[in-house]
Formats: C-alpha cells, sequence, structure tokens
C-alpha cells in the first residue's frame, strides 16, 4: 500500500494545473455572418446567454461582432454563418435546431482553443466536457487492458506519459482522473488545482484501490485474454463516472440520485465492453 502511494504521488506531480489554466484563459472572439437580425438575435443568443449576469453579458458582447456592425475588427478568431448560409473555408455555419452541434463541431476542429471556449462560452461546455470526459476513460481503457499485454505495449498505444514511470496501472489512472478534474473546472469556469480541488482530488483517490481490486478479481475468474474486456470496461465506466459527476458538481446542480449514478455507470461499462472488443464498433 505504502509502495502504491508513493507512486501515485510520483504520477499526480506529473500533472500541471497551471497548463490548463493557460489554455482555458486564452480569448477568443467570434464575427457573425447574418442577412437579417433574427438571425443575428439567434447566434448571439447561442453565444451570449440571455440569463447571463449583465457583467457576464457585457463581457461577451465585447468578443462577439456583427459582420455590419461599425467597430467590427480587422480579424476575428471563429467566424459564424446564419443556419443555411455556406461561408468559405474555416468558417462554420450556426445550426439553429441543434445549437450543441454547432459547439461541438467548432470545438473538435480546434481542440487548443476547447477549454477556453468552453470557460468563456457556456453554450460550449456540454460538448467540451463531454468530450474531455470520454477522452480520459477511453485512455484508462486502453491502459488497462494494455498493461495486461506488456509484450505488444509499444505498438498497441501512445498515452500522454510513458509506461515506465508508473509501476501501477492505479497510479496512472489515478493521475489521469486528476487531470480530467483540471480540465473539467477549466471548462466549467472553475479554478484547477490541488488548493482548490482538495475535496474532489480526495474522492478520486480514495475510490482508486477499490475498483482497482475488483477489476482484477473479475479478470482473474475468466480464461486468460477473457479478463480484459472487463478490465478494461470498468476502467472506462469508473472514470467516466467520476467525469460525470465532476461536471455535475461543477455546473451547481444536486448531486446525481444513487439510481442515476447506477444507470451512468451500467452505460458507461457497457460502452467500455464494446470499444474493449476489437471486433465491437471502436472509439
Amino acid at each position: 500500500m505504502i509502495q502504491a502511494i508513493k507512486q501515485a504521488r510520483a504520477a499526480l506531480g506529473m500533472l500541471s494545473a497551471e497548463e490548463v489554466r493557460r489554455r482555458a484563459s486564452a480569448v477568443y472572439t467570434f464575427g457573425l455572418v447574418a442577412d437579417n437580425e433574427r438571425a443575428y438575435q439567434e447566434m448571439e443568443a447561442f453565444l451570449i446567454p440571455p440569463g447571463a449576469p449583465p457583467a457576464e453579458r457585457a463581457r461577451l458582447r465585447s468578443l462577439v461582432y456583427r459582420a455590419d456592425s461599425p467597430d467590427v475588427p480587422a480579424k476575428v478568431d471563429f467566424v459564424l454563418y446564419q443556419d443555411g448560409a455556406a461561408g468559405p473555408e474555416g468558417t462554420y455555419v450556426f445550426h439553429s435546431a441543434r445549437p450543441e452541434r454547432t459547439a461541438s463541431e467548432i470545438a473538435h476542429r480546434n481542440e487548443e482553443a476547447a477549454l477556453a471556449l468552453a470557460r468563456a462560452y457556456p453554450s460550449f461546455r456540454g460538448p467540451v466536457v463531454e468530450r474531455i470526459i470520454h477522452a480520459t476513460a477511453f485512455e484508462n481503457l486502453l491502459f488497462s487492458v494494455a498493461t495486461a499485454l506488456p509484450d505488444v505495449i509499444p505498438n498497441l498505444i501512445e498515452l500522454p506519459w510513458a509506461f515506465g514511470e508508473f509501476a501501477s496501472d492505479t497510479a496512472f489512472l489515478t493521475a489521469n482522473q486528476v487531470r480530467m478534474a483540471f480540465q473539467i473546472a477549466g471548462a466549467c469556469g472553475k479554478e484547477p488545482g490541488f488548493s482548490h480541488q482538495r475535496a474532489e482530488i480526495a474522492g478520486i483517490a480514495a475510490g482508486a484501490f477499490g475498483w482497482r481490486a475488483i477489476a482484477r478479481e473479475l479478470a482473474s475468474k475468466i480464461p486468460f485474454g477473457g479478463g480484459l474486456a472487463p478490465k478494461g470496461a470498468m476502467a472506462y465506466a469508473v472514470t467516466y463516472g467520476i467525469g460525470m459527476g465532476l461536471a455535475r458538481l461543477y455546473q451547481a446542480r444536486a448531486p446525481y440520485t444513487k439510481a442515476e449514478r447506477r444507470r451512468i455507470y451500467e452505460q458507461a461499462y457497457q460502452r467500455g465492453r464494446e470499444l474493449s472488443d476489437p471486433s465491437g464498433p471502436g472509439q
């Protein structure tokens, strides 16, 4: 146990809340292109929530410009065209019936800007946080499965840190979950870092040893190779559940009920089983 704690501490030392802060604090501007007032208002409501506090709305208005505005700058970071209009390459179309699709498309094509977009523009938070959670859960799934096949690790995957730094898979998985906690906090407008997220990180660390024991017990009862999918699925499901719980917390909503947590875990476990199966649908 003491050795495992030392390994986890070494893994956590590789995390950088400062890097998350840097990426989340970047400022990105939008230019809006439309041929009528209603279209402009729809796009502005997407980027500037009507229910936001006055100071927040004023800040966002200083970052969003209509194409016909007299004070529009010579260059903006993103150009958004009204629904149904096709802009030149590098611009985006606003999907009025599915605004979340617009946010998802922009975030997907601009990963470096995703954290800052989510932090500044609330409409981006759902898609960006979901992507963070899935990506981290999938990394943990891959690592969990790969550690059971040490002879082929170098040819299977490339993860954020070198395997040689982690004698324990728990250390890597826990560190990756903490990194996810930093990213979710940054995306949700909170301050990331150990000093600001003590309770959340303590909860992640406390649960690490318990689920690892269950995963190994489950894998040990299945013939060689057959235990890889359950182990990977559990790594995915636990990480996904932690991420969803953190997102709920940082959005100032009531915690999930026991029934809701069970449903989220079961659905994530099934997804993890599919992703762990080489013959399945893939990521």
